[in-house]
């Protein structure tokens, strides 16, 4: 499989407590012996989980592991943007995940911050920072929860792209053809630039069902009902979903994807498990 997938990186979450710390970095430890092309640090809404965040950076930094921390402009001044953005570049970090983020409960675009969508953000960036970072933005492939349209939503990934982005990352999804349409209406639209499919293992059905019902990721139908029928077999619902993920994963590889970014949840097993069947493929 290495021949025929060069670039993957790993998403992880700054952990709440001490315990989950050290969870993380045996998870990473794990990981990083595949030797990833970056692993991201998600953010917050409104910067919420803020602190967590630049210690999980400061870790992966000390252990001379390449990453990508995430940043969202929502509930952040231009000039907090920009020192966080000095501090990464400090610390020679060369990537950036350049989000809105997610709005806190009740609030309104406008009301929170001086900068209300990713495009801004990524304009922010090549402004201040010309080309010192790697610019990764988000794409949904199935459309984004809170987008109008699905037609409103490839228009904002546009802006993204237009603005300075470098590649991207989609959210994760279990239906290849909706991955496979949104590139081709991207190229269809002029934009070039790498769309790496996001790969969520699956291990618990009601946890992936709470996240999906949130971000917007379809569950095929298909997949719900066998994962239901399972109850709370967890053996069987990780077995089937290795299964279904793995052949997924297979069918991008075939068709020449520019990599695959799998959201851990700062869990090694589930994705190494996917990663050594592709593997003996």
């Amino acid at each position: 499989m290495s021949e025929q997938l060069k670039n993957f990186s790993f998403e992880l979450f700054p952990p709440k407590t001490e315990k989950g710390f050290e969870n993380l970095k045996t998870a990473v430890r794990e990981l990083n012996q595949h030797h990833p092309d970056f692993f991201s640090v998600t953010y917050g809404a409104g910067g919420s989980t803020q602190e967590r965040t630049f210690a999980t950076v400061d870790w992966l930094t000390e252990e001379n592991i390449a990453i990508a921390p995430h940043l969202s402009c929502i509930g952040s001044t231009r000039d907090e943007i920009i020192e966080i953005l000095q501090h990464y570049k400090d610390q020679g970090i060369k990537r950036i995940v350049a989000l809105r983020g997610d709005l806190p409960s009740g609030a309104g675009l406008g009301s929170l911050g001086e900068l209300n969508f990713a495009n801004e953000l990524v304009e922010l960036i090549r402004h201040e920072f010309n080309d010192t970072f790697h610019i990764e933005v988000a794409a949904y492939p199935e459309c984004h929860p809170q987008a109008s349209s699905a037609k409103a939503d490839l228009d904002n990934f546009i802006r993204k792209a237009k603005a300075g982005a470098d590649s991207a990352i989609t959210q994760y999804f279990y239906n290849a053809d909706a991955y496979f349409a949104f590139v081709e209406s991207c190229q269809k639209a002029g934009v070039e630039i790498p769309i790496v499919p996001g790969i969520m293992p699956i291990t618990n059905y009601t946890q992936l069902a709470r996240f999906s019902d949130a971000c917007g990721a379809e569950i095929p139908r298909w997949i719900r009902k066998r994962l239901q029928a399972y109850g709370d077999d967890l053996e069987s619902i990780k077995a089937f979903g290795q299964e279904v993920v793995t052949s997924m994963c297979q069918r991008l590889i075939d068709n020449d994807v520019p990599g695959l970014h799998f959201y851990t949840m700062n869990q090694a097993a589930a994705t190494l498990a996917i990663w050594n069947n592709l593997s003996k493929n």
